[in-house]
């Protein structure tokens, strides 16, 4: 059985990570960690009948574990992870904190140094459609943003086919679980519900870095700096608890037709347990996705013109977050990438 140890265990992923690992066929917890709430149970915290103890990670014995989730904010994620690689133990990383190649990129983006730069060269971006060979060996998985997942995925076969290139508009809806547990005026009850509100629109969104960043590595730009892809990126809080839709508006190439870029589509997901495409005339909803590991991509071609809208929805939890996290462990220790998710 793999010992699985999470950190941070209280959150929103958190307590899904666990759900998912309990009744997963080849783990067993070894710990979990909570510094706001060690010395208390998880039964004292949500309304369950797990009586699992919660540690201060001071006290987490690192090493007894064969695979450590970290579920903790971006730059506090830093230490932490460097630790668990310093006990020789998998790492996979749910914060933002080694998404990024770049230490400078980073500190744009999240205003703040990397303190563990050197750990950059060794994680590698835990998308599984795009990097599962690479994710296979590695010691350190940096699990994507909900938002990137959504995106990367609905574009990936464009960047691969070269037709991703110049301006391309994301506009993306979230379930309010998106912004996390600590509770804000923002995403209280009374100003979330039966509102629609977008926040960090146009080029601000810390999420853009990772967009760019693996759509450009799929072949996302053109030589001629004119055409270099953007993301302008519109994210908007949605009163819904979770599911994350992207509407995702791209100018394709004159010459390309329909039928090439369905083609393209069909090649680049095939045999994918967890993407599923939609056949013409149907877009991607919440209701796709919601309570599972699945990404929904539809293709809508606008009638004499070069614009494509691509849909493309997930649970943010699950494919955005825990369950992501759970397909990369499975990758990592060589088990079926289906094991304890639901792809249907």
């Amino acid at each position: 059985m793999i010992q699985a140890g999470i950190i941070g265990a209280t959150g929103y992923t958190g307590i899904e990570l666990y759900r998912l690992l309990r009744s997963h066929p080849a783990v067993q917890i070894a710990w979990l960690t909570s510094e706001n709430s060690a010395g208390q149970r998880l039964s004292d915290l949500f309304p369950c009948p797990w009586d699992e103890p919660l540690l201060a990670m001071a006290d987490a014995p690192l090493a007894e574990a064969d695979v450590v989730f970290l579920c903790l904010p971006h730059a506090a994620s830093m230490p932490a992870v460097a630790a668990v690689r310093a006990a020789g133990v998998k790492a996979i990383d749910l914060s933002a904190d080694f998404r990024l190649h770049d230490a400078a990129t980073y500190q744009r983006w999240y205003q703040t140094p990397h303190s563990q730069p050197a750990l950059l060269a060794e994680a590698v971006y835990g998308l599984p459609e795009l990097h599962r060979a690479e994710i296979a060996g590695a010691g350190l998985v940096a699990n994507p943003g909900c938002y990137p997942t959504s995106v990367i995925l609905g574009l990936t076969p464009l960047a691969r086919a070269g037709w991703l290139a110049g301006q391309v508009i994301a506009d993306s809806k979230s379930g309010v679980s998106g912004a996390g547990r600590k509770p804000s005026l923002t995403t209280s009850f009374v100003e979330a519900n039966e509102n629609l509100s977008p926040y960090s629109i146009g080029y601000s969104h810390r999420h853009i870095a990772e967009m760019e960043q693996e759509l450009k590595a799929e072949g996302g730009t053109m030589n001629d700096e004119r055409q270099k892809l953007q993301i302008v990126f519109s994210p908007h809080l949605l009163p819904v608890s979770r599911g994350i839709l992207s509407t995702l508006y791209v100018t394709l190439p004159d010459s390309v037709d329909e039928a090439a870029v369905r083609a393209a589509y069909n090649d680049a997901y095939r045999g994918e347990p967890f993407v599923h495409l939609l056949p013409a005339g149907k877009v991607a909803t919440l209701q796709h996705v919601v309570h599972s590991n699945r990404c929904a991509i539809g293709l809508t071609f606008v009638p004499n013109s070069p614009t494509l809208i691509v849909t493309s929805s997930i649970d943010n939890l699950l494919k955005g977050a825990s369950g992501q996290a759970v397909q990369n462990m499975n990758v990592l220790f060589g088990l079926a990438e289906t094991m304890g998710l639901r792809n249907t």
